[in-house]
């Protein structure tokens, strides 16, 4: 992913108002971010534990989108997968993310959901960065990395075009 400046992150949400997207909080780290090897910019909100930010590249163009994800429940165990880059992970560690559509639809209240990495590092866990804390792991598979990558972008594409 290319690098990206705090003004086109802002500019790129497409389901919140500017307004609101004037007031998000941004990543303290973005100009340190890894981007070389990131796939999408995702951030969770600290002052908000139930917000987190995504901003991917589509058709050349960043588009960003605000979602929500309800607090993790203590006690459980059990594993989940991530719908972006297949990682496994136990407890808390992928959740159901949901987005307000655009437009008139999300006005109304309407949303999409997709379970994601809890953490947003689907990028750095497919390239073997990263791994999952408490068990969990990437499944093995005969795809390349470039292949990988491209599922994640077409699993986050077929995300946004949701909205």
């Amino acid at each position: 992913m290319k690098a990206l400046t705090e003004k086109a992150v802002r500019g790129s949400f497409v389901n919140c108002t500017k307004g609101e997207a004037a007031r998000l909080p941004m990543p303290r780290d973005l100009a340190a971010r890894p981007w070389d090897d990131l796939d999408f910019l995702g951030w969770r909100d600290l002052s908000a534990p139930d917000r987190t930010y995504v901003v991917a590249e589509v058709d050349g163009r960043p588009v960003g989108v605000a979602l929500r994800f309800p607090p993790a429940k203590r006690g459980l165990l059990h594993r989940s997968m991530c719908g972006l880059c297949l990682t496994v992970h136990a407890g808390s560690g992928v959740s159901l993310m949901t987005a307000r559509k655009r437009g008139k639809e999300g006005r109304e209240g309407n949303s999409v959901g997709i379970y994601l990495c809890t953490d947003l590092a689907c990028s750095l866990y497919l390239r073997g960065i990263k791994q999952p804390d408490g068990g969990g792991g990437r499944l093995e598979e005969s795809l390349t990395l470039e292949e990988r990558i491209d599922r994640l972008n077409g699993n986050l594409g077929g995300f946004l075009a949701r909205l």
